[in-house]
């Protein structure tokens, strides 16, 4: 009796526990058959959606300007340096040091009482020399006909015509000492040799300055226009002057234009004015000469300023966005065209330098090329694509049930 009541509370154990694993197992079983749908529905829309559609853009041969962004210095239009021509000390200052002063403005006065001296001592001189040449030529007129008569010998004649003549060159030197005092006497004041701003004055009132000192006593500076000198390299003007010797590329404007050292741009435009035909030896670069108008003289002497001017123009280059250059391993630049068929060819070209927003591509390209600038991360050389123009406007299909989130395409 007791082993059937056993038997018959194992048997109903047993069904329960069945019946637990049973319901446990249930929304696991739920789980996979959902997902494998969802993903054998994700794999039916990803073959449903066909070739990756990519935007392009035709190659077009165009003109590009080789623009150089070159550093200079800037260098004042005229510059001279006030000095004196007589010793002396100076007795007055005649100007308001930094303002502008006029081309023959008097600026300094040497002391000239020495030098008014001389003019009067020379002045006397020349005229006891007219004096003795009066004297000497008179004589020589009364030998001459006694001479002629005999009465006198004719060396006595002769001599007394020769003594005119001393006295007459005399006369011209002692003149020649007149015009050299008169001369010192106008050095004592001391004029602007040209018109500009003036500097400081580096000797005062009392210094004894000679005509032959070191130190200038002012420098004077015409800042309107301005000069610009321009550092190139040798290396790239030479590279330059063959590209346009082999044709291709036609020399460019010799305007100019300048960022201050603030980053500003200067508002007037200059022109290159020559080129030394010299390298510096310590820097291995040429020096270019441009000249700007400076009416508020914003340009002083010795500022730092880059210059952008066009040195020349390629002529049948590619202007292509530089979303769609890429680089290898090796640093060699490639695109990807829309090939035969509307596959993907993969093609190496040359870019060294870019324009604005585009690569300026030299070679590899021909016209008519379509060249694939959107979509390119995941392309391969011969998958299929869908081509559309690069320009035309992206739209974001909307959210369907059961899915992640929208897709974006390319579309009109």
């Amino acid at each position: 009796m007791h082993l059937r009541v056993e038997t018959r509370l194992r048997k109903r154990q047993s069904v329960r526990t069945s019946r637990k694993y049973s319901c446990a197992a249930l929304p696991l079983a739920i789980a996979l058959t959902l997902a494998g749908c969802a993903q054998s529905d994700a794999q039916n829309q990803r073959g449903q959606r066909g070739p990756a559609e990519v935007g392009f853009v035709v190659a077009q041969r165009s003109a590009v300007p080789d623009q150089a962004l070159l550093g200079g210095r800037t260098v004042a239009f005229e510059s001279s340096e006030v000095r004196p021509q007589v010793s002396g000390l100076i007795r007055r200052r005649n100007f308001t040091e930094g303002s502008y002063v006029r081309q023959g403005q008097p600026l300094f006065q040497i002391d000239p009482s020495l030098y008014r001296a001389a003019v009067n001592q020379a002045q006397a001189n020349v005229a006891s020399s007219r004096a003795t040449l009066d004297a000497a030529q008179v004589r020589a007129n009364r030998y001459k006909p006694l001479a002629e008569m005999e009465a006198i010998s004719k060396q006595e004649y002769t001599d007394a015509a020769a003594q005119a003549r001393q006295a007459r060159a005399a006369v011209a030197q002692n003149s020649a000492a007149l015009d050299t005092a008169r001369i010192n006497l106008r050095f004592t004041t001391i004029p602007a040799p040209i018109s500009g701003r003036i500097g400081r004055s580096l000797s005062t009132v009392g210094a004894l300055v000679t005509a032959n000192q070191a130190e200038p006593l002012a420098v004077i500076q015409r800042l309107d226009p301005m000069y610009v000198d321009i550092q190139q390299s040798s290396a790239d003007l030479t590279k330059l002057r063959r590209a346009l010797s082999a044709g291709g590329v036609t020399a460019g404007s010799t305007q100019v234009r300048l960022k201050l050292e603030d980053g500003t741009d200067y508002g007037y435009t200059g022109s290159v004015q020559f080129s030394e035909v010299m390298v510096n030896e310590s820097t291995g670069t040429v020096t270019l000469r441009a000249r700007f108008p400076n009416p508020q003289n914003v340009l002083l002497p010795g500022m730092f300023v880059q210059a952008l001017f066009t040195q020349a123009v390629d002529q049948g280059v590619f202007l292509i966005p530089q979303a769609a250059v890429q680089r290898d391993i090796g640093g060699g630049a490639f695109v990807f065209l829309v090939g035969p068929g509307n596959k993907v060819e993969r093609r190496k070209v040359v870019a060294e330098r870019t324009f604005g927003t585009n690569w300026v591509v030299s070679g590899g390209l021909q016209p008519g090329d379509k060249v694939i600038t959107q979509g390119t991360s995941s392309l391969r050389s011969g998958a299929p694509i869908k081509p559309v123009p690069a320009n035309a406007r992206q739209r974001v299909e909307p959210r369907q049930a059961g899915q992640g989130g929208g897709q974006v395409r390319q579309g009109g």
